[in-house]
This record gives structure tokens, sequence and C-alpha cells, in this order.
């Protein structure tokens, strides 16, 4: 694949265009418009900006980082500058994780039409690249930046200078002894295979030859029989066949005699290690593998909080853009709180605050747009409205319009139903959840119906953040004195047209589990602030997971949480509740557990909750887990690191101090953590060999989060990489542990090398 995008780099039209160069309209804002000249370096693998042709030239950004290229009509910010910029001239790169859109517009549609083809041909052959490929592709990169002449060769001066970029202190004499083992012409230079063949020594794995030989009768080869016993004895793959053996030697045996004798080299078995199937993750996890035809309360349900914001939540921007990422990283339940605007068309924006407004009709299109591109399973519209009774009507009609058949406006059988459908029944449709009027309601709220505008999120939140959550609950008398005032204040009446759109979703205000028992049904939900939830599950923790059997919850972060920080999800799964809203737009620990969580079946965005989670006579406790649970002990032995990236690539003498940190996430009592010894200056190729062991009480809620830090004596280590998966998903033996940066983004060929072992606690399940 790499030497098809040299090809294509010297054939394609485009392609030889975008090498040359090109003046281009950089986009900011509506006041920053700049000029800069872009061009496709050689690799073809990153583009760079001057100011002028032959200016100063510096990194733009690298296609690995491109998602996508949209058109300038798809573009929130262009479309804002019509009047100064033609719309068909701009176009979009969109990158993976949380960084900014690159908007550029082009002197004419065909420049901007060749950088769109050229662009969208790049990532094309990027992401089809196996990893066999993207590690070709990473070494051509790194020669590239070794050969500072470039020159097309590397001599021993520039392979010194190489290895301090790449992590690696080594001794002079035994990398000058490598260097002239890999100098085959005896130049004094490193050439395409050469260098090649000096990588190879240089990232021997000593451990994986070990492993290797341990099993092989002749050190040179694995038989079929022998690969079969690796599998079943350290791989705990007890149910392995030779037939799926085969394949996998079929599948990573690089060499035609290998497959044809049916053997494994050390080549093929290092090859294998670093596959999908020797991945730490459960390959069978990755597809929709859980029951998706349960009830939608039965499910943890990817949710995002204030969605429209993608900054902070005091002066921070609304776009639409916080939508779509949302929508493409399978969030299923987003937010969106809607107040009048001018000339009668509602906005959406964080009420009371300085965050920029953004149309409701534009937020519902793009709903409507990226709703099912990663998922087919239902999203869930919360909506926060705030509108008089004219925009709520406007509200309706674009929902209506907008949405058509994606939208459910009605039961799925035209009746009454006795619990609420399933993913699978809902799949493709688009649900609202809001206030509804009843037969009883005159069209206004009831009392009970304006108390979740005093416990809800916008009204004011700093404010009842103190109010309700940081004193103790006020008497009723004086609750009912705080509601009749808010009444004063503002008496919203419900348009009968928005509430119709409410079907099986219908927010109503939380008093106590038992009055929710008594008087509300399966298709009523209540929201919960990040205090007063966690309050609840230690006050009455089995209440709340049998409350959580039958109805839905959405627990959402506090209102002190003005810089868009967030809360651990799993203290709210551990409970049952199935919408834990996220405020997506800050990376972090806790948006790297939510990822790991609905990195599992298929990304869809609904995880099926344990039975004991779905149980309404369940017994229960988050804070007290006991018996019928299986304990089990984790073993992990952290053997070694591959290729970690520099934390300053700048800074050519800095080379990082690499340790493993292993945190374990479930109920209290299964919370954990442990690290190895750090490794002193060797990024490239560290080796730990220590063991970790944990004790989990409730194995089914528990997370696991690898992370990789730079020590340092001085300050805070370092963040480097982290990989986290549920416990569930985990696959036993050696395994490789491909990591992710703090965006989620693969720092491929960066991992750490395993070996997982589970057992069976003897010793009873109490806690």
């Amino acid at each position: 694949m790499a030497s098809l995008l040299q090809d294509r780099l010297t054939t394609d039209q485009d392609l030889l265009l975008m090498q040359e160069g090109m003046l281009m309209r950089k986009v900011r804002s509506k006041s920053w418009k700049k000029l800069r000249y872009f061009r496709l370096q050689n690799d073809g693998m990153t583009v760079w900006h001057a100011r002028q042709a032959r200016g100063s030239a510096k990194p733009s950004f690298s296609i690995s980082d491109v998602e996508t290229i949209r058109n300038g009509h798809d573009s929130e910010l262009l479309r804002s500058l019509t009047e100064e910029l033609p719309l068909e001239q701009g176009f979009t790169v969109v990158f993976h994780g949380r960084r900014s859109n690159l908007d550029l517009v082009a002197n004419s549609v065909e420049e901007a039409q060749i950088w769109m083809r050229g662009l969208h041909l790049l990532v094309d052959l990027v992401t089809s690249m196996d990893h066999q490929e993207r590690l070709d592709q990473w070494l051509s990169d790194w020669f590239q930046r070794g050969d500072k002449n470039q020159d097309g060769k590397m001599s021993f001066q520039e392979v010194q200078r190489l290895l301090h970029l790449m992590n690696v202190e080594m001794d002079q004499e035994y990398a000058f002894s490598l260097f002239q083992a890999a100098d085959t012409s005896q130049s004094g230079t490193l050439e395409g295979e050469e260098f090649v063949q000096f990588y190879k020594a240089l990232t021997k794995r000593a451990e994986v030859q070990e492993l290797f030989e341990s099993f092989s009768a002749d050190g040179q080869k694995l038989t079929l029989l022998e690969f079969l016993d690796f599998l079943r004895e350290e791989q705990k793959e007890r149910d392995c066949t030779s037939e799926l053996a085969l394949e996998l030697i079929d599948r990573y045996e690089p060499s035609d005699s290998g497959k044809l004798r049916h053997v494994l080299s050390m080549d093929g078995f290092l090859s294998y290690l670093c596959s999908k199937d020797g991945d730490i993750f459960n390959p069978d996890c990755l597809p929709i593998y859980q029951d998706m035809t349960q009830p939608l309360n039965h499910y943890f349900i990817c949710s995002s909080h204030n969605t429209y914001l993608v900054g902070d939540q005091l002066c921070g921007q609304s776009s639409v853009e916080g939508y779509i990422r949302a929508l493409k990283r399978g969030c299923r339940c987003v937010e969106v709180d809607v107040w009048d605007g001018p000339s009668g068309e509602p906005v959406v924006y964080h009420g009371h605050t300085l965050t920029s407004r953004i149309l409701f009709k534009d937020v519902v299109a793009t709903v409507a747009q990226y709703a099912f591109q990663t998922s087919d399973y239902p999203v869930i519209l919360s909506l926060e409205t705030h509108c008089s009774w004219e925009q709520q009507q406007t509200m309706a009609r674009h929902l209506t319009e907008i949405l058509g058949e994606q939208l459910l406006s009605t039961t799925l059988d035209g009746v009454l139903p006795t619990q609420l459908p399933s993913p699978e029944e809902l799949r493709r449709k688009i649900l609202v959840k809001g206030k509804k009027l009843t037969l009883e309601e005159d069209l206004e709220y009831e009392e009970e119906e304006v108390e979740p505008e005093l416990e809800g999120e916008h009204e004011s939140e700093l404010a009842l953040e103190s109010q309700f959550e940081t004193e103790p609950e006020p008497e009723p008398q004086e609750q009912n004195l705080q509601i009749k005032d808010k009444k004063k204040k503002s008496k919203n009446i419900l348009c009968p047209a928005l509430s119709s759109l409410v079907i099986y979703l219908k927010s109503v205000s939380f008093r106590s589990f038992t009055h929710s028992k008594e008087h509300y049904h399966f298709y009523e939900i209540s929201s919960f602030s990040e205090t007063k939830a966690k309050r609840l599950i230690k006050e009455a923790g089995n209440e709340f997971v049998q409350h959580n059997t039958w109805q839905l919850s959405r627990v959402y972060p506090s209102g002190l949480r003005t810089d868009s920080s967030n809360y651990n999800p799993q203290e709210l799964w551990n409970a049952g509740c199935q919408m834990v809203a996220m405020n997506m737009q800050t990376a972090g620990l806790e948006m790297d557990i939510c990822d790991g969580h609905f990195r599992q079946n298929g990304g869809c965005g609904y995880v099926l909750k344990p039975d004991f989670l779905r149980d309404n006579q369940s017994s229960f406790h988050p804070e007290r887990p006991i018996s019928p649970f299986k304990a089990q002990t984790l073993l992990i032995q952290v053997i070694s690191g591959q290729q970690l990236p520099k934390l300053n690539k700048t800074k050519e003498g800095s080379i990082v101090d690499p340790l493993v940190k292993v945190q374990i996430f479930g109920v209290r009592l299964d919370t954990a953590r442990q690290e190895t010894n750090y490794v002193e200056n060797n990024g490239f190729n560290p080796y730990w060999g220590q063991t970790l062991c944990f004790r989990v009480l409730v194995p089914e809620l528990a997370m696991l989060r690898f992370v990789v830090m730079d020590y340092d004596w001085k300050s805070r280590n370092d963040f480097i990489g982290q990989y986290t998966l549920p416990w569930t998903c985990m696959q036993q033996g050696y395994r490789h542990i491909h990591l992710l940066s703090k965006d989620g983004i693969s720092l491929c060929p960066a991992s750490i090398f395993v070996y997982i072992c589970i057992r069976e606690d003897l010793e009873g399940e109490e806690s």
C-alpha cells in the first residue's frame, strides 16, 4: 500500500498539482481570513503551509489525522460568509478527535475540486492500510525526517540524530555495529532496504523470540499443531480448532511457502501478536453481539450533555459541529436547549450565559443528516424548551418537516404499550424526550410539571447547584414557596403540537423512589444532577437499581462544571442509570472510560446492562455488592513497550522514562490502581517484566485503563498514551495494547505487550 501511495504521487494529476502547491484563503472566523500557500509534501502524508510560495513553511496537518473532507456548503463557518466568499470554492478538512476543522477557500472551483479529490484519495489510501503497511509508512516518515540533507541516504551521524528523535538511547558502538551490518553495499550510508534492515535489528523483540522458541521444536517455525497448542494453552482459546489456527496462519504468515506448508515463521508469529486477533480487545465484542430486542431501559445509552457546546459552559461557542462529532462517535442521546430567537426562529444556546447562539432548525437538519451514519439504533433528542407558545409551534413544524419519516410521532403499533420498545424495533428512528400534556392537564403545567425546571440544568444553574445540592433539601413548605415564586415569574404554556411529538420519553420530576413507583409510568423519565444521583446511590443504592429496571434515568454534570469538565460515569452505571450525559468536547480519564465502555457492541451507542441491573427484584447495591457475584483475580504481566511517542518532538535531547499504570474502575470496592517501575531513557523498546495483581468482586461492571506515563521526579508524570476497555471484552494470554492519544486517536505503532490471566476466586464472594 505504501508503494501504491508512491505510485499515485507520481501519476495522479490532482496529487501532482497539490505537490506544486496552491494559494488559498485560510478562514478561522468572520474576521480572520488570510492567504496561505498550501503544499502536499513529497511523502504524500503531510501538508505544509507558508505565507507565500517561497516563504518559510511549517507543517499544517498529517493525512493520517484527517477524518474526512466536506464541501463548502456543509461548513457552518463558510455558510456564514457567503456574501464575501463563494461557497463552491470552499472546503473543510475535518480531523479525528477534538481538533478544530480547517476551512479553506481556493481561487477557483477547479482548484477546490483538485484538493478535495486529492485529499479524499489520500485519506482512503491511508485508512485502508493494514498494520504492516502502516508500519512501512511510519518507517518511511522517519527516514524522511532523519535524512536531513534529503539525498535519499542516511549517514551514521544522521542515524544517531534519528535515534534521539525516535526515543532511543543507545551505546554508540552498538549502534555503529548495527549500522555496519545493515550497510550491505558498504557505502557508509543506508538506503531504502538497508534502512529497513537496520530498523528490524533495532526492534528485534527478544521477549517474543523467546516465547516463539518455547513452542517451536526447531526454533525456526511453528507447525500447525504447535501453533494450536500456543492458542489453547497461552491464549486461553480452549475451543480453538485446527481450521481456525490454519486460517490465522493464512492471514499472518508472510511467505507463500510457509502458508503451503501450514507453518508460522517468527515474522508471521509477531504479525499475529500485533494484529486484531492478538489484541487485548476481544474481536468477538467488536461487532454488534448483544441482544438488541430488550426494552430501552435495559441498556446503557451513550449520551451527551449540552451537545451544542464545543467549549466551556459560560462563554463557549455553540455549533452544529458539536452534534456532528457526538453522533459520529456513536452518541445516541443529544441535548438541545431551545429559547425564543429573533424573527420567530427558535435558537439553541446555554441560557443566561454568554455562549453563542445557533438556529434550532440547523440543529435539527444536522441531526437528520448525521443521526445514523455510525449506528442504526435510535437517537434521542433531549429537549429543554424555554420558548413561547408560538416558537414551540415553530419547533414542532421543524421537527416534523425536517426529520420526516425519521421522527417517531406515534407508538409503534398505534396502541398504548406496556413497556418501552427495543433498540431493534426503533432502528433509524429519532425520539423526542421532553414535557408532555396528558388528558387531565388543561394545556398548562401542573405543579409537578414546573418542578423539573427548578431542578433542571439551565435555570440559573449555579444558584440551583448551591440551593438544591450543597445544602440540605428544603422543607416541603419551603419548597412549595419556591415553586409558587417560580410560577409568578413565568408560567410556561406547553404547545400541544410539540407535546404530541413526545411518545415514549415524557420528562417528569423526581420526588422519591416510592413516589415514582406509585405515580409514574414506564414511559416517563427523570433527570438527576450528578450530585443528587451520587447521593441517592449512597442513601438508597438498591432502590435506585430497581428504579432503573423499569424506568429510564438521565444524569447530567453539575452546574458548577463551567469548564465543561466531566464526572466518572462508572459510578452512575453501577446503579443502572442508562443515560449518563457527558461533556464530550472535553478529553480526559472520564471520557476514556465512556469511550472504552461504548467501544464494544459495534460502537452502536447501546450496551446491554448486566442481568442483575435488569431484574426488578434485584438485591444488588453498588456500595455493598455481595453474593451471588463471583469474584475474579486478574494477573497482568506488563512485559514491554514499542515505539512510544516523544512528548516534545522538537526537543531532540529529551527521551522518555516510561512507566505503565493500570487502573480498574467498577463498584467502589473494586476501584484500584497499580503501576510498574519506570524504564530510564527508552521510549523505543522499554522492558518492564513486572506482574500486577487485582481482585475484582463485580467483573461485569469493571473497566480497565492502561496508561503509559513519562516519569518526572520533579513534577507530575506526563501522559504518553492510554487504552480503556470493559473487563468482559478482555482477551487472556499474550496481547498487545495499541495506545490512543488523549483525544482517542491511534498512536500507531505505539503499543505495550502484556500477558493477561483471569482466575475465578475460590474464596467466596463476600466483600
